[in-house]
């Protein structure tokens, strides 16, 4: 008899590990996700769209407190409940009805960047890797033993879109070769010492702004942290917003032109080009800006930028 799960999943996460248990034939016997936002930039898979496409039933609670999601679990029989990028914590109650385990996978090298957003904190911090860990659900968020994980690298000018890219594939790389143990009641249960781990919260889209008075490596990793999809790093010249979208850390003592040299930190257009100049001298170089105008982000040219803010250029 096929060992049956629910699934609670989402974004793309979500959808490889779903599709990795339907091809080592665990029966889902049902799929809980989350109703897109209409707030939210979607440019991610679909888990309800996966689940669908394999007939199997799928439901969008807005509350994993909600007594109708414990009856619809328990009416489901699961064997495992697994979590794959849900976006809420499972009470204890749910989590007991799967006899054989509740496992999630999560998106660092745990006990490493435990709690929300973790792709996006390390790239934040400068780390130079991350990765994907499944372990076993409990009270706490992100505490469980460790049944498998997969490290990936994170490199110095890697978008954190980039970064959460090679962690999916992680996740799906360390789900497909520890489930069979998992399945067979022999995998691993490796320590998880939060002692020596750490914990972050969510991030929101003001937590972008850019603080040109720190160090060039501090704001280009929040550049990298939030490039769009994500929301963008920001920074205000009157009341206009500018998103920068892509840019790159010029090396220390590069200098692109000598008046730049006596520029301020901040926003600046030298040789009709965009570069950020940051507390230590160094030099962003941005190749892609944008202006949120009537809260619609769309790229813009130094000229433009030159208009907006009554400024003139360095040259």
């Amino acid at each position: 008899m096929r060992p049956r799960a629910v699934v609670f999943a989402y974004h793309n996460v979500g959808v490889r590990c779903l599709q990795v248990l339907l091809a080592r034939g665990v029966d889902v016997a049902l799929v809980v996700t989350h109703e897109d936002s209409p707030s939210e930039t979607i440019w991610f898979g679909s888990v309800a769209a996966v689940a669908a496409e394999h007939g199997i039933e799928v439901i969008k609670p807005a509350d994993p407190n909600d007594d109708a999601l414990r009856d619809a679990v328990r009416r489901a029989q699961p064997d495992f409940i697994f979590s794959f990028y849900y976006r809420h914590m499972l009470p204890t109650d749910v989590l007991a009805l799967a006899p054989r385990g509740a496992y999630n996978m999560h998106g660092s090298l745990l006990p490493k960047y435990r709690g929300r957003v973790p792709t996006n904190w390390a790239v934040l911090n400068g780390e130079a890797e991350t990765g994907a860990t499944l372990h076993e659900m409990t009270a706490k968020p992100d505490a469980g033993s460790i049944v498998g994980q997969t490290s990936v690298p994170i490199l110095p000018d890697d978008t954190a879109q980039q970064v959460f890219d090679k962690v999916t594939v992680a996740a799906e790389q360390t789900l497909w070769r520890v489930l069979p143990a998992l399945l067979a009641g022999e995998a691993p249960c490796l320590p998880n010492d939060t002692a020596r781990g750490s914990y972050f919260g969510g991030r929101k889209p003001e937590d972008g702004r850019i603080d040109w008075s720190q160090s060039g490596e501090r704001v280009y990793n929040l550049i990298r942290a939030v490039a769009p999809p994500y929301p963008g790093a920001f920074t205000d010249i009157g009341e206009v917003r500018f998103i920068v979208a892509q840019a790159r850390l010029a090396p220390p003592g590069v200098r692109i032109g000598a008046p730049r040299t006596n520029l301020p930190p901040g926003l600046h257009v030298s040789d009709n080009a965009f570069l950020g100049v940051c507390g230590d001298a160094r030099v962003i170089a941005i190749s892609e800006l944008w202006h949120a105008l009537d809260g619609k982000p769309a790229v813009i040219t130094p000229a433009e930028f030159l208009k907006l803010t009554h400024t003139s250029p360095h040259s």
